[in-house]
């Protein structure tokens, strides 16, 4: 029987993992992190309220994706090891 598509067995980091957990770290993180700084910044128009978003949300999002990439990192090594 072949093996199910839906399973992966990746040599080092698993990326996939990686994209995914970011996406969701980032919103769930991210939405809040947004919403509190946005209380301290004139946002008059849609157009500002976009792009504030999208300033605050790129910056978490690197920084999400740079968290998650080195524990994956990390983990990949340990069991390398082990």
């Amino acid at each position: 029987m072949p093996a199910r598509v839906e399973t992966t067995d990746p040599d080092g980091i698993d990326y996939g993992w990686v994209m995914q957990i970011t996406f969701v770290v980032t919103i769930l993180v991210g939405a809040p992190i947004v919403a509190v700084a946005s209380v301290s910044v004139d946002l008059a128009s849609w157009g500002a309220r976009a792009s504030f978003a999208i300033r605050v949300g790129a910056v978490v999002w690197f920084v999400t994706a740079l968290a998650v990439y080195g524990y994956a990192r990390r983990r990949s090594s340990r069991s390398a090891t082990d």
